[in-house]
């Protein structure tokens, strides 16, 4: 986690901030999934003799991008992730708080 996240978690425990974060690095991984689908929809396989084509290498290409987006959006991707952590932080403090209110004891999720 950055310092900007340690920064901003007033009433937010460790485990909802590190749930938050892998929220947030999921919804940059499937932005960055789409975009490297569409990176390499641009790359014509049937023009191209090397790879074989066919119904095997879309398949590959698929996972491939798949798993570059993914190890972008954890290796710090478009910074996608870091700039929807403040919005979730202050929502789930919102909702801590509220929750404090309406019946101390009793987190977010019932727990």
């Amino acid at each position: 986690m950055n310092a900007v996240d340690t920064r901003q978690a007033g009433s937010i425990t460790p485990a909802q901030q590190r749930h938050l974060r892998q929220q947030a690095e999921d919804l940059e991984g499937v932005f960055l999934n789409m975009l490297t689908k569409e990176m390499f929809a641009g790359v014509k396989s049937s023009d191209d003799k090397n790879f074989g084509g066919g119904f095997g290498e879309e398949t590959w290409r698929s996972m491939q991008a798949e798993q570059l987006a993914n190890s972008m959006a954890q290796n710090g991707g478009l910074g996608i992730a870091d700039q929807l952590m403040s919005e979730l932080i202050g929502l789930q403090e919102a909702a801590n708080n509220s929750q404090s209110i309406l019946s101390p004891g009793i987190g977010v999720y019932g727990k």
